[in-house]
């Protein structure tokens, strides 16, 4: 992950080596550090805090300390300190995530930061009739747009406004594109408007295609709410995103409740990247 490898090349000189955000930085020791390389920052807390008060304190000096520096640009932060302190106390990845994100861009406004980073949230509630779930995505980076991206948008804004008469020839092309590799495993698709909703041939579609299989235990294989599917298509989004081939923020919603534009989008990427494949 990117900010791992952030962290371990800017403390690498003091052997700290961190494995998991959540489970290393809650007690604010390398965080402690890692203020201290980037901004020479001096702070009047223990260097080992063993106990749970004594961590707590630090962490809590600590976000204080970040959120001072940002003040100073009069930045504006989606948290406060105790809060903050809270959640990354109790190993939430979601705060330490804005957290980082903070400090890389105040300390570091060069670093490559990747864009366009959504995390989907999934919430879980008791209720009377049983356990309730709903799915929210979290936006944790910006889009940072090129004249690619926008190249590519205006094109399928041009199609569906302007080109009505060659959306027909270009659902045909793009649903012979999958079904020359969904075919493999028995599959076909027929209708492009309602078949990509819940994500399922998206994910199997993207396994053929990057030569890999996807766990079952990672989606739903017949999904039978609005909220796995939208796991299931956040999935193949996160998956098309971390290997390069989609350049531009994805809503999961769209595709679940089909809207066309969006899934034509994503299926050219795929088709841009593999259709020599298709020989």
């Amino acid at each position: 992950m990117f900010l791992i490898d952030w962290i371990n090349a800017t403390l690498k000189h003091e052997h700290i080596v961190v494995k998991s955000l959540e489970d290393d930085l809650f007690d604010g020791l390398i965080l402690h550090h890692l203020l201290k390389k980037l901004g020479s920052l001096k702070l009047d807390v223990e260097e080992i805090a063993l106990t749970e008060k004594k961590q707590k304190h630090k962490l809590a000096v600590v976000l204080e300390a970040v959120t001072q520096c940002l003040r100073l640009e009069e930045s504006q932060l989606k948290w406060s300190v105790d809060s903050m302190c809270r959640t990354i106390f109790r190993k939430d990845l979601l705060s330490t995530l804005y957290l980082l994100i903070a400090i890389a861009e105040h300390f570091q406004p060069a670093l490559a930061i990747p864009s366009n980073i959504n995390v989907e949230v999934i919430t879980i509630e008791r209720t009377s009739t049983g356990l309730k779930t709903e799915s929210t995505v979290e936006c944790i980076t910006e889009r940072r747009k090129n004249k690619e991206d926008e190249s590519k948008t205006a094109a399928f804004d041009d199609l569906f406004t302007r080109a009505q008469d060659k959306l027909d020839d270009v659902k045909r092309v793009l649903l012979h594109f999958v079904n020359i590799h969904v075919g493999k495993l028995g599959l076909n698709v027929k209708d492009a408007d309602t078949q990509f909703a819940d994500g399922v041939f998206l994910l199997l579609l993207i396994g053929q295609l990057g030569g890999y299989f996807l766990n079952l235990r990672d989606f739903f294989l017949n999904p039978s709410s609005e909220a796995e599917m939208i796991h299931n298509v956040n999935l193949a989004v996160a998956l098309l995103t971390d290997g390069g081939i989609l350049d531009f923020p994805v809503n999961a919603e769209d595709i679940v409740k089909g809207n066309m534009k969006t899934t034509l989008e994503v299926l050219y990427c795929l088709h841009s990247k593999y259709k020599s494949k298709e020989v």
